[in-house]
């Protein structure tokens, strides 16, 4: 039987590899979610006569567009725009923007495909897309931000809307670039409306979105951890990244009784190990949102915490470690080392920040491993919460809004441990998160017909 499985999967993913050349990213996300979907299906053949898992991973539609700017400088300069709206099967489509260099299709194919089961987990009415551009928000003023953002928001107002597409911030994507990009649109459309989520609260945004993915990611690792009857409460824990995400899983676990030792940029990692408390972490979002300085800053300021230039966190001895940087961050080395030095639960704040091969070593190995589309769905679920208030023109408390994310947070757990669950006890949630978003998109394809 498992022979057959290969099989099929070899063959599906040699048509996905043809139809989409070059798109390694796509391809590895792809490859891990039909993985866990083929012999699901195989007991459930409606879904293979409807071809539910060939339409998925074709998007409903990409749009290209180039983006003219001009620096302070009075030079012009182009980029490319993108926004792929995979999957509205349930609701609007629903997805980040990324700005940086590295951003091209395979990777927002990527991204847009994993938010299709990100969203459906969240049991929100959430569709999934992506988007965004390659241009660097790094080393530019925010004239130079303000003038790329208006332009990029005047072709992409032609495509989105509060009941088609509403986009969100994601990596060189904040509150500035979002409060640019929701000028540009209300100036065009001339109406006042939900169409970008992460807004400023003066302004229809939602309490707890800047914290919802951190707050989101640390909310699964306890509910993982209550699974075998432990907590976050004394565990040492390596996160990387030091951006939004980092920074408000620093903040919750520590408030669990957990102590974050480390904390990383593109450069390399700081270690701390007495821990980045309440203090620290306030001086490293001062550094980061702010000042926008390097994260090797911290060891200038904080005696007996030192910096790895060049190395990513996963050398440091931990519980638990939260990948919260960027894709493939952790490899199939870093997860050994992982293991090795006693790290038991991952929590992924970034997406598909952990290879194919780190993933096989996790599980493996049978530790609690929460793969991105489920530990890190907090941010897209608070991205609905802010949704939902715009359409009652309501805003939520603080205290409501971070409820309510628990509560969805606990949820999207159990679905995954509903269906992750193995014959020996074992939780693989890759497979439970897997299985559990891809059912409600695919009756809501099959009831919706061939579209």
């Amino acid at each position: 039987m498992a022979n057959i499985f290969e099989k099929k999967l070899n063959d599906f993913m040699a048509k996905v590899i043809a139809k989409n050349p070059s798109e390694i990213e796509f391809h590895q996300a792809v490859h891990e979610v039909v993985e866990s979907l083929i012999p699901f299906i195989e007991e459930h053949p409606q879904y293979s006569e409807a071809k539910i898992l060939e339409r998925m991973v074709e998007p409903e539609r990409v749009i290209l567009f180039r983006v003219p700017w001009a620096d302070d400088k009075g030079e012009v300069h182009i980029n490319k725009g993108f926004r792929i709206e995979m999957n509205s099967a349930i609701g609007p489509y629903k997805g980040g923007l990324r700005f940086h260099p590295t951003v091209n299709l395979g990777i927002l194919k990527f991204l847009a495909f994993e938010q299709v089961f990100k969203n459906s987990l969240t049991t929100l009415p959430m569709g999934g897309g992506k988007g965004g551009s390659d241009f660097d928000p790094k080393g530019k003023s925010d004239h130079e931000v303000m003038r790329f953002c208006q332009s990029f928001m005047t072709e992409l107002s032609r495509h989105i809307g509060p009941n088609t597409d509403v986009p969100a911030g994601d990596i060189g994507v904040g509150g500035r670039e979002i409060g640019f990009m929701f000028g540009q649109y209300k100036r065009l459309r001339n109406e006042f409306t939900g169409v970008l989520t992460g807004k400023g609260i003066e302004w229809g945004g939602s309490l707890i979105r800047p914290e919802a993915t951190g707050y989101g990611a640390t909310y699964f690792a306890e509910e993982m951890l209550k699974t075998r009857g432990d907590s976050l409460k004394g565990k040492i824990v390596a996160v990387s990244g030091s951006g939004n995400v980092a920074q408000y899983a620093t903040e919750k676990v520590t408030q669990f009784g957990g102590k974050v030792v480390t904390l990383s940029d593109s450069n390399g990692y700081i270690y701390d190990p007495e821990g980045i408390g309440p203090d620290k972490l306030a001086w490293v979002m001062d550094l980061k949102n702010v000042r926008r300085g390097r994260i090797s800053e911290y060891t200038e300021k904080f005696k007996g915490s030192s910096y790895v230039e060049g190395e990513r966190p996963w050398g440091v001895k931990c519980d638990v470690a939260m990948p919260c940087a960027t894709q493939n961050e952790v490899n199939e080395e870093e997860a050994k080392i992982l293991v090795k030095n006693g790290c038991f639960v991952i929590s992924e704040g970034a997406n598909m920040p952990s290879t194919p091969e780190a993933v096989e070593v996790f599980l493996h190995n049978k530790i609690l491993y929460g793969p991105g589309k489920a530990a890190n769905a907090g941010g897209v679920a608070t991205s609905g919460l802010e949704m939902s208030q715009n359409s009652l023109r309501l805003s939520w408390t603080r205290e409501e809004v971070d409820a309510r994310l628990h509560q969805i947070m606990i949820n999207i757990h159990e679905t995954a441990r509903k269906y992750g669950t193995q014959k020996d006890g074992f939780i693989n949630y890759v497979n439970g998160a897997n299985i559990g978003g891809f059912v409600k998109v695919a009756d809501a394809m099959l009831a919706q017909g061939l579209v």
